[in-house]
């Protein structure tokens, strides 16, 4: 099946939703991301800086890149100029650097707060109560370049999907919490969660943003 018809399908199966795609190019070639952006395809996530920036210099500027892995604070710097959502952050220290690096380019950087939704100790993430103290008034009038549009979570890498199910409706559930907060109420919109395994219970459970890569492209190698 080609890439236009699959992104033609996953297209109408977001769109009751109102979920946006996120095509994770990452491992894949320039030459797979044009074939989806004939098809129409704009969002494309990258795991790697190097390699996004590869591709950003190598494609057309109207595409809307997104930073989908863990970010370190070094690598800022190369994003900064173009970038047009980090989904990972998941420290204050990461989110003061991204507010540096926009504010030399000029910018105000969307960010989305990575939130360790998955029983596995090796996934990145805040806590609730980490994630609120960033949400507050005084941190955030300290960061003016960039904005939080929501937050991101990967679920337990797992057969169980109760538990998916669960860490979904949690994240959900905190999503909204945030939205009652006035320091972000007007920005926070994106909880983006499901991937190409559990992107159908992530739907069910109110994701706005899936990140869907080898039901795209098929397998990596």
């Amino acid at each position: 099946m080609s890439i236009s018809t699959i992104l033609s399908e996953l297209t109408k199966e977001l769109e009751p939703f109102g979920a946006r795609l996120v095509a994770v190019s990452k491992t894949y070639s320039a030459a797979h991301v044009e074939e989806a952006m004939q098809a129409g395809q704009l969002d494309f996530g990258e795991n790697k800086v190097q390699e996004l920036c590869e591709k950003a210099e190598q494609l057309p500027s109207s595409l809307h890149w997104h930073q989908i892995g863990h970010l370190q604070s070094n690598k800022v710097k190369y994003l900064a100029p173009f970038v047009h959502l980090i989904h990972a952050v998941d420290s204050l220290k990461l989110l003061q650097e991204i507010n540096k690096q926009a504010s030399k380019q000029g910018r105000s950087i969307d960010c989305l707060l990575q939130m360790h939704i998955a029983q596995e100790e090796t996934k990145f993430g805040l806590n609730e109560a980490e994630a609120l103290e960033i949400l507050n008034e005084q941190t955030l009038r300290q960061l003016p370049h960039v904005r939080l549009c929501g937050v991101m979570g990967m679920a337990s890498l797992t057969e169980d999907t109760q538990q998916v199910t669960r860490e979904f409706k949690g994240l959900r559930r905190f999503f909204e919490r945030c939205q009652q907060l006035e320091t972000v109420k007007n920005n926070f919109s994106i909880v983006s969660m499901g991937m190409s395994g559990d992107y159908k219970i992530a739907l069910q459970e109110g994701s706005t943003m899936v990140r869907i890569g080898s039901r795209i492209f098929g397998s990596r190698k």
